[in-house]
């Protein structure tokens, strides 16, 4: 079992299901871990030695990097947002 963290195509099929599950629940926090579950794969794919603990983390971080870029990438130019002062039924 603890050989399933050092595959790397299980990363991106993770990635891909994120991915997915993006699409029919938009929101861009799926998308950001999505991201990141895909540079993970990118990472297990070097013939580098990392443990799953470590894996994990690195996983974390990269997926919390990315939905930090995403949501600065995707916010609204500018305050959408209207303030009402008077009541329309008075």
């Amino acid at each position: 079992m603890s050989d399933l963290w050092n595959i790397w195509w299980v990363w991106l099929a993770a990635a891909l299901a994120l991915a997915i599950l993006e699409t029919l629940i938009p929101g861009y926090v799926f998308l950001g871990i999505a991201v990141g579950a895909a540079l993970t794969a990118l990472i297990v794919a070097l013939p580098l030695s990392i443990g799953p603990s470590a894996l994990i983390a690195i996983f974390a971080v990269l997926s919390l990097a990315a939905w930090l870029i995403l949501r600065r990438a995707f916010r609204a130019r500018n305050d959408q947002s209207r303030i009402i002062h008077d009541d329309i039924n008075q």
